[in-house]
């Protein structure tokens, strides 16, 4: 089994050149929070060239609406939602910057090949672990968009955050290697 790979945002060229599918990571640092109404902001902002809410160079976003937090917790549970609600806006998001998303389930072609111009990652998370997930968050701050409510973007500071490389700067597809490794299997 391969060692658990540790990244601190921001992330580099080198850092994510060196990821692979399959790869197990750990995030410690700061990552955002966004999904589909945020997205939709952040590229209307950059279309029309404002500023945005934060700087995605080098960044990683999560797409996670996390439920209210309980006494003592930044936040409540927060599992990944689907990313393919995010593909709209992604590659656009990815030539401004942004290195690293995370989620669960397959990205669109347009999305990979972004990943390969431009150098960036999609991490998948525990779909269905929100509560064990949210064990790594140790503060929360909505930074932008309070009005979305669980949808708002927040900075999340992270500790050993548990992903898996699932799409690399290569256009590997760990979705698709895994259904012709099963296929493979299944035919013999």
């Amino acid at each position: 089994m391969n060692d658990v790979i540790k990244l601190t945002p921001p992330l580099t060229d080198a850092d994510v050149e060196k990821l692979v599918i399959g790869d197990r990571v750990e995030i410690t640092g700061v990552i955002f929070t966004g999904r589909d109404a945020a997205h939709k902001r952040l590229v209307e902002l950059l279309k029309e060239e404002k500023e945005l809410p934060f700087d995605l160079r080098g960044q990683i976003i999560y797409y996670v609406g996390p439920s209210p937090a309980p006494p003592g917790r930044p936040v409540g549970a927060a599992g990944p939602t689907t990313s393919y609600r995010m593909d709209p806006y992604a590659p656009l998001l990815i030539e401004a910057g942004l290195k690293g998303m995370i989620g669960k389930g397959a990205r669109s072609r347009e999305v990979i090949e972004a990943m390969k111009e431009y150098k960036a990652v999609y991490f998948a998370a525990i779909g269905g672990a929100g509560a064990l997930m949210a064990r790594s968050i140790k503060k929360a701050e909505v930074i932008a968009y309070p009005e979305l409510g669980p949808e708002a973007i927040r900075r999340l500071e992270v500790v050993n955050f548990p992903v898996v490389v699932v799409n690399d700067v290569r256009g590997n597809d760990l979705y698709r290697e895994g259904v012709k490794r099963y296929s493979r299997v299944k035919a013999a």
